[in-house]
C-alpha cells in the first residue's frame, strides 16, 4: 500500500472500521482545485467513476468542486463518466501554446477542451450539458466566485491592485475575503442547493444548473486571474463577472460534517489549504471538525518520489520545462496514476480490515506524508 494513503475522521473511521469502503456509503465526493495536479488522480477517478459509484438504490451522489475539481467531478455527472475523464485527460495533457500566451489565448483553448469532453458522450454538447446539469443520480455543485470591487476589472494594473488588497485582507483573515468575492454555487437541478449544501462563512448565492449555464459556469470555476479572461453573462447570474472558485474554496475546506453518510475526498495533497490565498498564510489550517465523516485519498510521498522531476504536475510546468519534456512527463503521470486505482481496488477488496491502514486526518500544512 506504498502508493496510497487513507485518512478518516473518527466516524468515517468507525463505519470503515464496521463495513469497509463501499460506495453506497458514501453521499458527497469532493475535488480540489489544482489544475495539471489532477493528473496523478486520472486513474483513480477512472475506477470510482466506473466501477465503484455503482447501482446506489436510489440514493444520489452529491459531488462538489471548484476549478478543476469541478470539471473532473462534471465529467462523473456525464453520460458516460469514463469516456468524459478521458477527453479531459487527453486534451488537457496535450495542450501547446504559443511562447507568450495571453489570457485569450488560454480562455479560448479552455473553451475548446470543454467542448471537447462535453462531445466525448456520443451526442450533442447542449444534450450533454443538460444530462450533466439534471442528472438524478450523480448531482454536481460547481464553486465559483462572483468578482466585487477591485477584482471585477480586466486592466492588469487594477486586477493586480485588488489581487494584492485581497491577499494582504487574508493574512489577517479569512472573512475579509467577502470584501472581493461571493461565492456562487451552480447546483444540479433536481437539488435545492442551499438545503444540501449549507455554507454559512461567506455571502453564498445558489443558482441551478441547466443546459445553458453548465459549459459557463465550468469556465467561470476555473477562470484563474491574470491567466484566464472573466467569465460574464452566465444565466440565472445577470450581470455578474465570475472568476475561479477556487479563489475561496482551493481544496474545499467545507462543513462536511452537517451531510449525512460519508465524504470521498480523492485529492493529491496529504493537506487541505482552505483558500487560494492560503498558501501564503501558512498558520492557517482546515477545520478538522469538518472532516469528522471525511475519507481522504492521497498518493504517498513514496509514489510522488518515483514520478518523473520527484513531484506531480502543476502549472508551472509550462515555463520549467519545454513542450517535449512537459508533454511526455504529463503522460508518465497519467500511465503511472493506474497504480492508484490498482491500490485502493485492494482496500477496497479487505472489507472491514480496510481500517488497520487508515490515519486520523491531520490538518498539519504538508503535501505529502
Amino acid at each position: 500500500m506504498s502508493d496510497l494513503r487513507l485518512m478518516a475522521g473518527a466516524a468515517a473511521k468507525n463505519s470503515l472500521a464496521q463495513n469497509g469502503l463501499r460506495g453506497r456509503d458514501f453521499n458527497w465526493l469532493a475535488g480540489a482545485s489544482g489544475g495539471p495536479k489532477w493528473f496523478v488522480l486520472y486513474g483513480l477517478d477512472r475506477y470510482l467513476a466506473g466501477e465503484f459509484f455503482g447501482p446506489r438504490n436510489g440514493v444520489p451522489l452529491r459531488m462538489v468542486g471548484s476549478s478543476a475539481g469541478a470539471w473532473r467531478l462534471a465529467c462523473y455527472a456525464a453520460p458516460d463518466p469514463v469516456a468524459s475523464l478521458q477527453a479531459l485527460a487527453t486534451h488537457y495533457s496535450s495542450q501547446t501554446y504559443s511562447s507568450r500566451p495571453d489570457r485569450y489565448e488560454i480562455s479560448l483553448e479552455a473553451r475548446k477542451m470543454l467542448n471537447q469532453v462535453l462531445a466525448a458522450n456520443d451526442m450533442s454538447i447542449e444534450k450533454a450539458a443538460a444530462a450533466i446539469a439534471s442528472n438524478q443520480h450523480r448531482r454536481l455543485y460547481v464553486i465559483t466566485d462572483r468578482a466585487r470591487r477591485l477584482t471585477r476589472p480586466e486592466n492588469k494594473l487594477m486586477l493586480n491592485i485588488g489581487l494584492t488588497l485581497v491577499a494582504l485582507g487574508n493574512l489577517g483573515s479569512r472573512r475579509s475575503l467577502r470584501w472581493f468575492f461571493e461565492r456562487y454555487v451552480f447546483h444540479n437541478a433536481c437539488d435545492r442547493g442551499a438545503d444540501e449544501l449549507v455554507l454559512s462563512d461567506m455571502p453564498t448565492q445558489y443558482v441551478p444548473l441547466s443546459a445553458q449555464n453548465v459549459h459557463s459556469a465550468l469556465m467561470a470555476s476555473g477562470s484563474i486571474p491574470l491567466v484566464m479572461e472573466a467569465v460574464t453573462q452566465v444565466e440565472g447570474a445577470p450581470g455578474a463577472v465570475f472568476r475561479d472558485g477556487g479563489m475561496t474554496d482551493y481544496h474545499l475546506d467545507l462543513p462536511y460534517e452537517k451531510s449525512d453518510g460519508l465524504v470521498l475526498y480523492p485529492h493529491f495533497y496529504a493537506s487541505v489549504v482552505p483558500g487560494w490565498f492560503d498558501k501564503l498564510a501558512r498558520w492557517r489550517r482546515a477545520n478538522p471538525a469538518h472532516f469528522d465523516n471525511v475519507v481522504l485519498v492521497t498518493p504517498t510521498k513514496q509514489f510522488v518520489d518515483r514520478l518523473p522531476y520527484g513531484k506531480i504536475p502543476d502549472r508551472d510546468d509550462f515555463r520549467r520545462l519545454s513542450d517535449a519534456q512537459r508533454l511526455k512527463y504529463w503522460q508518465t503521470v497519467l500511465s503511472e496514476s493506474e497504480r492508484l486505482a490498482d491500490s485502493f481496488r485492494e482496500l477496497v477488496a479487505m472489507g472491514p480490515a480496510v481500517v488497520e491502514h487508515i490515519h486520523e486526518f491531520s490538518n498539519s500544512r504538508t503535501k505529502h506524508v
